[in-house]
């Protein structure tokens, strides 16, 4: 067993190959200064698969999250790799190593951008109540109106989780729903709450949330224009 053992190891030290046009420039100068205090050919690896991560996070979670586990195997005490690691598992949909992975960043740099995913892996993990308790955290009122937005959408769907939709509308309805900006947070509070209406049977607001969602996504992250024409031929027949 041992031999086999260190082979997985090996192969998840080694890491998916490195694209070679990936040089770990590709980070962020504040990404990059966290790796300075690793031997320079130590540090350049890691970088390049945290460059290459986050290349393919979208696309290819999965492979994304090998690339991050490489670098945690040569920098396991760095704060941003143990936070890039947690961003891809849970990209991944590997909700318990992305909770262990981003409290491990937590605990290392006192950050609290990362509570609304470790709220959501709660979630997914089965645990609203948990999720609820992150989102009552003091540093929350402080984030960007982008964060928060984030936290607010899964406070709600936690509501939802425990099948309290009237209190998930109270929380949707405190966040900026009428905001002038067409960020993609906006447009996503909209549509989350035109969504929960119409699950708790409002249908009429529903229909007016989702055009009014529809009316500032124009780069289409919702599907908020087909859920409008299905609800009106719902509200015609009702």
């Amino acid at each position: 067993m041992e031999p086999a053992e260190r082979t997985e190891k090996q192969a998840v030290y080694d890491g998916p190959p490195l694209p070679d046009d990936v040089t770990g420039s590709e980070l962020s100068p504040s990404v990059r200064a966290h790796l300075k205090g690793l031997p320079e050919k130590l540090a350049a690896r890691v970088a390049r698969h945290m460059a290459a991560a986050g290349q393919l996070v979208d696309d290819d979670p999965e492979t994304a999250y090998q690339h991050t586990l490489a670098a945690k195997a040569r920098a396991p005490r760095i704060a941003v790799v143990r936070e890039a690691v947690g961003e891809a598992a849970y990209a991944a949909g590997h909700y318990a190593e992305a909770l262990s992975e981003l409290r491990a960043a937590k605990r290392m740099n006192g950050a609290t951008a990362y509570l609304p995913i470790m709220a959501d892996c709660h979630r997914a993990l089965g645990n609203p109540t948990r999720a609820l308790e992150l989102a009552k955290s003091p540093s929350v009122a402080k984030f960007a109106p982008a964060a928060k937005a984030e936290m607010t959408l899964v406070e709600a769907g936690a509501r939802r989780d425990l099948g309290q939709f009237d209190a998930a509308l109270r929380t949707l309805e405190v966040a900026p729903l009428n905001s002038k900006s067409r960020e993609s947070w906006v447009v996503r509070l909209r549509y989350a709450y035109a969504d929960t209406l119409e699950e708790a049977g409002r249908l009429n607001d529903a229909l007016t949330w989702f055009h009014k969602t529809n009316a500032i996504d124009a780069e289409e992250i919702t599907d908020a224009a087909d859920r409008a024409e299905s609800l009106e031929k719902r509200v015609e027949r009702d």
